[in-house]
């Protein structure tokens, strides 16, 4: 095969799940940011029959990438195709399929097709776009190992969700200014020490941030934040803290008769390895847990105080 040409690849991991339950896991995309590392955020645009078209959101060689994809979906051979509808550039084209074949009962083999050209055929945009998709194919393919694994012990406690929400006599535009401007965090939250924003393409902002502890320690983490003016605003933690091996959450933003309903949502998956070395010697699961709740919980409620503040104090 030409190395400026058109390029065909495949990656494959062999999981202990049934092969039906890991078609079913892979055809819904809205659980993809909790499934596959790069992913971001996934909106079905439109579905008609077993054809649909999606719009992704997903890290690429560590830069925030969208597009919109075609997808076919045959449960009876447990075959889904997908085809980009628009790619980014450098990405002329590309699509592919992924292929769910039983081994057994309680094995089956994941095969993750992918085939592609560079813009010009530009053999350093190939080349990049070789590493985005075999570095992407084998986060998610290991990625969708763990959690379909996991999921077949489904009480291991390791899976949190939570929200917290506040009214605000005010707009919800102006709710959504003081999440959205996250680059003025550190002026305006006090538990936000340092922060760094970029959005080369609008409404996709990359977020590094040290947040204090109660201990007056700080810690970093990035996200990707995908906005929604005045609505929504869906993120994923893309560097976390040593407890958590997934974070990912949104800001929703609700007109009311009275105002607006302001919400903070997390979904955190609990790195068990590391409770003791985080809380402890001899502390668990469940001891995580309300630790993880507390410390976002808090952190989440004080930004909704202080977006409360900023948005009734411009009526």
């Amino acid at each position: 095969m030409s190395p400026h040409g058109r390029r065909e690849v495949e990656h494959d991991v062999t999981v202990a799940a049934p092969a039906g339950e890991i078609y079913r896991l892979i055809a819904d995309v809205e659980n993809w940011p909790r499934i596959f590392p790069p992913t971001v955020h996934v909106d079905c645009v439109q579905r008609s029959g077993a054809d649909e078209r999606i719009r992704i959101f997903a890290t690429a060689n560590g830069e925030a990438k969208s597009w919109i994809s075609r997808r076919a979906l045959d449960p009876s051979r447990r075959r889904i195709d997908f085809r980009q509808e628009v790619s980014a550039p450098p990405v002329a084209s590309m699509g592919g399929s992924w292929l769910i074949e039983a081994l057994s009962e309680r094995e089956s083999r994941v095969r993750l097709l992918h085939d592609y050209r560079a813009v010009d055929d530009d053999p350093d945009h190939l080349a990049w776009i070789d590493r985005a998709v075999d570095g992407n194919s084998q986060a998610e393919l290991a990625a969708l190992k763990a959690n379909v694994e996991l999921a077949v012990d489904a009480d291991n406690g390791l899976t949190l969700s939570f929200e917290d929400s506040v009214h605000v006599h005010g707009a919800a535009g102006d709710v959504y200014d003081f999440v959205n401007e996250a680059d003025a965090w550190a002026d305006r939250l006090p538990h936000v020490a340092w922060v760094s924003m970029a959005e080369e393409t609008p409404g996709v902002q990359s977020l590094s941030m040290d947040t204090r502890t109660k201990d007056g320690a700080t810690h970093r983490t990035e996200s990707v934040r995908v906005c929604f003016p005045n609505d929504r605003i869906v993120y994923k933690q893309t560097t976390l803290p040593a407890l958590m091996s997934l974070h990912t959450g949104y800001w929703r933003f609700e007109e009311a008769d009275t105002g607006v309903l302001a919400t903070s949502q997390h979904t955190v998956v609990l790195n068990e390895a590391n409770i003791p070395e985080v809380l402890g010697a001899g502390r668990g699961v469940a001891e995580a847990r309300e630790f993880v709740r507390n410390a976002l919980g808090t952190n989440s409620r004080t930004t909704l105080g202080y977006a409360k503040e900023y948005a009734e104090s411009r009526c």
